[in-house]
């Protein structure tokens, strides 16, 4: 069934046109996922199938209820004020199912929450029967969720029937043919040119009367000539024409894919790179840690995951701020990235950001750049002029070119579209100092760590091994748990048929009883 149907629209934002949609259907059952560059006009097309901004141009027939969890609410209930992020975001995701309705829009909905809170709306996602608009940058959600998506490039979307993976895949493709398709244009062009030399030339020798020639032999010789001359022109005109109704393409932009080597101010030998013994936190009442302890070896990439508020961002500042219980190793020098974004100047430009601390020549700062989607012409930009996911990556480069051997990342995917996501995987990837980072992001976190250090119940834990293994691990926990709890239930019953046969009741059937026995037995032999 049709729900949705948008014919001609156009959204300009005072010149600028920033929305072109000629024709765009969506049927129930359909779930699409929005992906685009920072300022592409995601929220703004969620906005206007919503009603909350009206196009310029073009009609949106909406035959469908709808409900919408959006990423901005200036409006809150005094109960509302007092929650956090991830609560507040919970309460709107709650609301919005609640509503029932045939069409579900969501504008990043896993931002501010926590991973648990992620696989819970992805199973409430999958669940849901009607049609889905999904704005995300979670990587993980829009490929188990989503069958159709909707890419918004240069104003314009196209829409790929695959969940995001696929799509990835298809662009692939699509840069392959580009590239394909403009080397054939310009080797064409190039030949077609050279055949246009090669027939002036021919004309130019036509022209020129041989030496030694008499002037009655000249002048015949220029007439014989006057023929051929006319056929090369044919040609000459034949291939011009060719050139010039030949359709050009445009050059693919270039991806730099180089390997980054980087280099460090300082070597650290100690295998721990950082250690907590008895640490302690708490605010008023609330205790964050308890006698808690951890230990970083040196190399490693590891994610620091748990609820909200369980207290990373806490950890990470004790680290920053030498709490007592925490030592660093020598030589330690750590790069912090926070949410702030403090280390980044508004009045400066890209480039000179970068160069502060850089200790490498200019040319690598803008390789780095480039590989973090910074166009040559762009890192003369100031910083003020940047997006909220541009300045995170210049924070990143920053900290990450000025030769520091250990860097501490607190939620460097947050503001990023999907693209810059997998750019600053692919830079951390080169980057062989350690990292301990946090990121409620699933497919980051499963990419980038091999160490998992995980909050619970104001106690530090660690795991040896990569996000995967970790939830595959706790998933064999939760089975031995299971598995346990059977088996203490089955040798109760046993306990009790066995105190029955021997001291049976009148109303006890010996019979059912021996029954029973046996059939426990068999079960319990299955747990060995």
């Amino acid at each position: 069934m049709l729900y949705l149907e948008i014919n001609n629209l156009k959204k300009y934002f005072k010149d600028r046109l920033i929305l072109e949609i000629n024709n765009l259907k969506i049927y129930s059952g359909d779930k699409i996922g929005v992906v685009g560059v920072n300022g592409a006009g995601k929220t703004t097309l969620l906005n206007i199938l919503s009603g909350k901004i009206k196009a310029e141009e073009g009609v949106v027939k909406l035959q469908a209820s709808y409900s919408y969890i959006s990423q901005l609410d200036d409006m809150y209930s005094q109960r509302e004020k007092n929650l956090s992020g991830g609560e507040r975001t919970k309460l709107k995701i709650k609301n919005s199912f609640k509503e029932n309705a045939e069409i579900l829009m969501a504008d990043e909905p896993t931002a501010n929450l926590d991973i648990a809170a992620s696989n819970k709306l992805e199973k409430m996602l999958l669940d849901f029967n009607g049609a889905l608009i999904l704005v995300s940058h979670d990587r993980e959600l829009l490929d188990k969720v989503c069958n159709k998506i909707i890419e918004i490039e240069n104003g314009k979307e196209t829409l790929y029937n695959s969940n995001f993976s696929g799509f990835l895949k298809q662009k692939e493709l699509e840069v392959r043919r580009k590239e394909f398709e403009y080397i054939s244009y310009v080797n064409e062009k190039k030949r077609l040119v050279k055949v246009m030399n090669n027939i002036h030339d021919k004309t130019q020798s036509i022209n020129k009367t041989p030496k030694r020639m008499g002037n009655s032999e000249a002048r015949l010789h220029r007439m014989g000539g006057q023929k051929g001359k006319a056929n090369l022109d044919k040609r000459r005109k034949a291939v011009e024409s060719r050139i010039k109704h030949m359709t050009e393409k445009e050059k693919p932009a270039e991806v730099i894919k180089s390997k980054i080597d980087f280099i460090y101010s300082k070597k650290i030998y100690s295998k721990i790179i950082i250690k907590g013994n008895n640490i302690n936190k708490r605010f008023g009442e609330k205790i964050i840690f308890e006698n808690a302890e951890f230990s970083i070896p040196n190399g490693i990439k590891a994610a620091l995951i748990g609820e909200n508020g369980a207290g990373k961002t806490t950890l990470l500042k004790m680290i920053m701020t030498h709490n007592k219980g925490i030592i660093t190793a020598e030589n330690a020098q750590i790069g912090y990235f926070s949410q702030e974004l403090d280390v980044i100047s508004k009045n400066k430009t890209i480039l000179e950001n970068v160069m502060e601390k850089c200790i490498y020549d200019e040319s690598f700062a803008r390789l780095t750049l480039a590989r973090l989607l910074f166009k040559s012409e762009d890192v003369d930009k100031k910083v003020s002029e940047l997006s909220g996911g541009e300045r995170v990556k210049v924070s990143f480069a920053k900290i990450i070119l000025s030769g520091n051997n250990v860097l501490i990342l607190d939620e460097p995917t947050n503001y990023l579209d999907v693209y810059s996501m997998n750019a600053l995987e692919e830079v951390l990837k080169d980057y062989a100092g350690t990292v301990i980072f946090v990121s409620h992001d699933r497919r980051f976190v499963n990419n980038i760590a091999n160490f998992i250090i995980t909050i619970k119940n104001n106690r530090i834990e660690q795991f040896d091994g990569t996000y995967s293994e970790y939830v595959k691990k706790l998933g064999k926990g939760e089975e031995d748990k299971n598995t346990k709890e059977k088996k203490m239930i089955l040798q109760n019953r046993l306990s009790n048929i066995i105190g029955r046969i021997s001291v049976p009741s009148k109303n006890d059937n010996l019979e059912e009883l021996d029954k029973e026995y046996k059939f426990i037995l068999e079960k319990l032999k299955e747990f060995k």
